[in-house]
């Protein structure tokens, strides 16, 4: 009964809207997501919560309990075009690649062969923390790269967490203490441009453009059972134009789990309050059930047929990410972005 209690107290989901400008205004949301209410009086950003996390969050729960036995002073209803990424900057994003079923197929796509210690140590990437896009967002790629294909733009359904202060060096038991928030992202990868930045020996840069986030940060408690304290064992749904594109199972499969993926992140570092660490492209050993990305569904084909047949984004198509706990609700409600030509500064 007391963790039951426990649980209940600590629920909360956290969404921030574009009108409080850069970072956002934070607003508590309800269980389904259509109603919300500011809490400026707590903290005006996320980012100013997970800051102060021991004395918000358990003020921000109590929100979050209102908003479910009733209607508080100030609701609204809530507009997912009108929301930001619940952390729409943030100081650090660390991604990984934990699913080493995505890893072998998006290199062999181009023609590389799995690290010889994939399977004792993760791969992880300082990523673009700052724009991080809204669930209504746009994928913008530069018109020539979208009429050639060129850049090969690609989504990848992740989910990730968020930490607060995480201490250097320590230990991947003592790690799962520091996760205090879950996300749902499409982490948007341009596979054309990938394999010569790999090559110069440097990393990620321009192969890795702002991730879009789904609308709301959802705590751990209210996760419930399908969060075990180290991975969360729910499906992926990702439709591309609205067909079916795969459903993979992100608790299954996943190598490295999110307290070891801190803990590594940790290793040479203290990481921030704030700080995100995502776990790749969600991924199946078992390719029936669909994939979460397009480099794989192309890797899979080249392998059964020569040749892959599956397209990278172009301008007009429509991705589509959520997932949905065991009752059929959105967890953490849907990204939908469009394919935009972006046309800006030469």
């Amino acid at each position: 009964m007391d963790r039951l209690r426990r649980f209940v107290e600590a629920a909360v989901k956290l969404a921030s809207l574009k009108a409080g400008g850069r970072d956002g205004a934070l607003v508590v949301a309800s269980r389904d997501l259509s109603r919300a209410v500011a809490v400026a009086d707590i903290a005006p950003t996320l980012q100013a919560a997970l800051d102060n996390w021991q004395e918000t969050s358990p003020k921000l729960a109590a929100v979050y309990r209102s908003l479910d036995e009733g209607a508080p002073a100030g609701v609204f209803e809530l507009e997912p075009r009108a929301l930001a990424a619940p952390l729409p900057r943030a100081y650090q994003f660390l991604d990984a690649s934990a699913y080493l079923s995505h890893v072998e197929r998006a290199r062999r796509a181009r023609g590389a062969e799995l690290p010889a210690d994939a399977r004792s140590e993760p791969l992880m990437y300082q990523g673009c923390s700052d724009p991080i896009l809204g669930p209504r967002d746009p994928i913008a790629v530069a018109s020539e790269a979208l009429a050639s294909e060129d850049w090969g733009a690609d989504f990848e359904a992740e989910v990730a967490v968020v930490t607060d202060d995480v201490p250097m060096g320590i230990s991947a038991q003592a790690a799962g203490a520091h996760i205090k928030l879950l996300m749902l992202l499409n982490d948007v990868s341009l596979r054309g441009l990938i394999p010569a930045e790999i090559a110069k020996g440097f990393g990620f840069v321009h192969g890795k453009p702002p991730s879009a986030y789904a609308p709301a940060a959802v705590s751990a408690d209210e996760i419930g059972a399908a969060w075990d304290g180290a991975r969360l064992h729910l499906p992926v749904e990702v439709t591309l134009n609205g067909e079916p594109f795969g459903a993979p199972e992100a608790g299954r499969d996943m190598a490295f789990d999110f307290p070891a993926l801190v803990a590594h992140a940790a290793r040479t570092r203290p990481l921030g309050a704030g700080t995100i660490i995502g776990s790749g492209a969600v991924s199946n050993a078992d390719h029936a059930i669909g994939f979460g990305c397009i480099v794989e569904r192309r890797a899979v084909e080249a392998t059964a047929n020569g040749k892959p047949t599956t397209p990278y984004l172009r301008p007009g198509d429509r991705v589509r990410i959520e997932m949905r706990d065991r009752q059929g609700r959105s967890l953490f409600g849907a990204i939908e972005q469009e394919v935009v030509r972006y046309e800006g500064a030469r």
